[in-house]
């Protein structure tokens, strides 16, 4: 029994570490409404610049949000402050003519994982910052539960 244990906690300990991830952080919703003006801000420090980085939104909405997209403009700021990468992206949440939803779903949530931008390299070493915000016309939006972000080392 002590050998199974040790085993999944093992397992777990192992899967559960990913060196390549520099950053894996959400902003949870307060009530699930997204106001335009709550622009979660994220911390990281690159130490490799000669590395290559994918940067992904992290999304979690539940069954009842109303649109099939989610519009989210990031902006990623250098250690000095100054704006480095801007984009405005448009998610795919459901399927716009079945209503099916696409991710990982558990019961009436679901889980995405959208690349934002691929094989970045970042400049120079330091503390950075990406700030996301939705980019819809309603405000609130309702029944986004939490929005994040992760950056990871391309793996070629």
């Amino acid at each position: 029994m002590t050998r199974i244990f040790i085993a999944i906690i093992s397992i777990l300990l192992f899967t559960s570490c990913d060196t390549n991830t520099i950053l894996k952080d959400n902003y949870d919703i307060p009530d699930r409404k997204w106001f335009i003006k709550d622009n979660p801000t994220f911390t990281f420090d690159v130490t490799d610049t000669d590395a290559s980085y994918n940067v992904y939104y992290n999304v979690r909405n539940n069954r009842e949000y109303l649109y099939h997209n989610l519009y989210i403009s990031h902006y990623l700021f250098d250690p000095k402050g100054k704006i480095i990468h801007q984009k405005l992206d448009e998610m795919i949440l459901f399927d716009p003519v079945t209503g099916k939803p696409f991710g990982e779903g558990l019961g009436d949530i679901y889980d995405h994982k959208v690349l934002a931008f691929k094989d970045f390299k970042f400049p120079v070493k330091g503390t950075y910052k990406i700030q996301i915000r939705q980019y819809m016309r309603q405000n609130p939006l309702l029944d986004i539960v939490s929005a994040g972000v992760s950056v990871e080392k391309s793996v070629k």
